[in-house]
This record gives structure tokens, C-alpha cells and sequence, in this order.
């Protein structure tokens, strides 16, 4: 009888042991939201994609075809490719700039067409600077159209911000 309430004892704490356990490991994996009030407002900075500064164009244009990206647009002779992956993009640039660069493009989507409602590249600059955000290259705010800035995040990410329209 001892030893049945024994197992009986061991199954049932193993049990909950086993519950407890699964409840912190799910809550770990859980994914969580950070709240905050720093910038409330939402910025609409069009296709995002990832400019890469590679060695050798051909080899890494072989290298993203292998992963399933295909040549979007972009030059040969003028050493960039922008390579596509259902919405993914990623640039290609050889000799161009020294790092890789984050990009996005206010007035575009992924496959590079014209979007009605976006901010422009002016008032994406001007909501940046409200925030005490510094900026390594400015567009001009008494123009229109095309235009680029870019900054730098706490952790060295160059991020250009580049409209073409």
C-alpha cells in the first residue's frame, strides 16, 4: 500500500512539477510588447529592404538566387542589383559604401509601385529632429520630390530613409 501511495505521490508531483515547468517555458517564448510614449505617432516609411555592401556582385547575386531571390531591378555595369524574395528585398551594391545600410523608401511598396498615403521624406526629417534625433545627411525642406536622409541607430545601423517621387 506504501508503495502504491509512494507512485501514486511521485506521478502526481511530477505532474505539476511538469505544469509549472511548461508555464515559465511558454512564458519566456512568449512574445511581448513594449509600450512606449517616446513617439506616439506612426510614420508611414514605404518598402523596407536591406542594402548590402558585398565584395563581388556575381557572387553574391549566385549566393540570393540559391536562397530563392530573383533580380528585381538594377544594373550590372553599374554595380547594384536589388534582389526580391516574395516581399523581402535586399540591394546589392559593390563599391559603393563601406557597410550595410537599412533603407526604406516612403511612396513605394515592395514591388517598387506608387503608394497614395505616405509621409514625405520632409516630414519624416522634421518629426526625426522633434525628437532630438541626429541625422548625418538632411534633405532640403523648401524643395519637393525625390530626396534621402539618414541617421545612425544607438548601435552603429546606418539607416537611409530615400524617396524617389
Amino acid at each position: 500500500m506504501k508503495k502504491h501511495l509512494l507512485l501514486i505521490f511521485g506521478l502526481a508531483g511530477a505532474f505539476v512539477l511538469g505544469c509549472i515547468s511548461n508555464y515559465f517555458v511558454f512564458e519566456e517564448n512568449k512574445p511581448r510588447i513594449v509600450e512606449t510614449n517616446l513617439n506616439p505617432e506612426k510614420m508611414k516609411l514605404g518598402a523596407f529592404s536591406i542594402s548590402l555592401s558585398v565584395k563581388d556582385l556575381k557572387t553574391s547575386k549566385e549566393f540570393y538566387e540559391k536562397l530563392g531571390f530573383a533580380v528585381f531591378a538594377g544594373d550590372f555595369e553599374k554595380n547594384y542589383l536589388i534582389m526580391k524574395n516574395e516581399n523581402s528585398l535586399i540591394g546589392l551594391f559593390q563599391g559603393m559604401f563601406e557597410n550595410n545600410i537599412l533603407t526604406f523608401n516612403p511612396g513605394w511598396d515592395e514591388n517598387a509601385q506608387e503608394i497614395n498615403e505616405f509621409d514625405d521624406v520632409r516630414e519624416i526629417q522634421s518629426h526625426l529632429k522633434k525628437y532630438n534625433i541626429s541625422l548625418s545627411s538632411e534633405v532640403d525642406q523648401n524643395t519637393k520630390g525625390p530626396g534621402s536622409i539618414m541617421l545612425t541607430d544607438p548601435d552603429g545601423n546606418v539607416i537611409l530613409i530615400d524617396q524617389h517621387r
